[in-house]
């Protein structure tokens, strides 16, 4: 889909890669950008930036763990402006625990967003855009949509439900003319890591070998992602290697990520 002159949803806009890819958008001269994430201020002062690449942008507060709000929020941005043309699903979060040291509402979260969040808002979303016969869908995932390792369950699983959600999307838009991207990426320099201070020292070691991204290497590679309908964004060139191995070898590319997981000693095999 051609990006020019579009109306563009990013949610979890107001920090990271939301804030990336909502201006690398507004770079791709997108006719507005519609920023959605809880802190209003937050928001308010990445509008201000892509105005000053002589963007637009409107900024909606709102918990996307909370269904009400989401319908609440879909009505007013349909009232206000019509239907968004490229919808892209970037709000996420959860720490990375082991199952057991993970309460059930920090499951409960967890799943809320990325995975609650991203379907309550695009089925908001979808009559009109049946309607219409056209639009972009962009969920935004991570290598846990396809890999696992140890101390992040229920945060991968929500990975999943992710992938798994937009498989389900294609299939159910065939025919309709609306494109459903997913991305999946490593490790991506993001404040997320200093939110969740403990997560980062749970990345399997096999992961050295695949260079950190930054958020506007993100927000570039959705960008042509969008404009080019693919089915499936891997970035950096290394990850795209190790999804190749993945597919010739799975068990092999498995094993080391379990094996060069994160395993503190009080779980190892025969302690206490």
């Amino acid at each position: 889909m051609e990006i020019k002159g579009k109306t563009v949803l990013v949610t979890g806009a107001s920090s990271g890669m939301g804030a990336a890819i909502a201006k690398e958008m507004a770079l791709a001269v997108a006719g507005e950008l519609l920023l959605l994430a809880r802190n209003e201020n937050d928001l308010k002062k990445v509008a201000a930036e892509i105005v000053s690449l002589g963007g637009k942008a409107r900024v909606y507060p709102v918990d996307l763990s909370n269904p009400d709000q989401v319908t609440a929020i879909a009505q007013r941005i349909e009232r206000e402006g019509g239907v968004p043309d490229v919808i892209v699903n970037n709000a996420g979060g959860g720490q990375w625990k082991f199952l057991d040291d993970t309460s059930p509402k920090e499951i409960q979260d967890m799943m809320a967003v990325p995975y609650f969040a991203a379907a309550w808002l695009t089925s908001a979303f979808l009559p009109a855009m049946r309607t219409r016969n056209s639009g972009h869908i962009v969920n935004i995932s991570s290598v846990g949509s396809r890999f696992v390792w140890p101390g992040a369950t229920a945060y991968i699983a929500a990975r999943w439900a992710i992938r798994g959600l937009t498989q389900a999307l294609r299939a159910d838009l065939h025919g309709y003319g609306i494109g459903v991207t997913l991305y999946e990426s490593g490790q991506v320099e993001s404040p997320y890591w200093a939110h969740n201070p403990a997560s980062r020292e749970r990345i399997p070691k096999i992961a050295t070998l695949i260079p950190v991204l930054k958020p506007e290497e993100v927000g570039k590679a959705v960008v042509a992602g969008v404009r080019a309908n693919r089915r499936l964004i891997v970035i950096p060139f290394m990850m795209k290697l190790i999804y190749l191995q993945h597919a010739l070898f799975p068990w092999l590319v498995q094993w080391l990520m379990t094996a060069t997981g994160y395993r503190p000693q009080d779980r190892m095999r025969g302690t206490a």
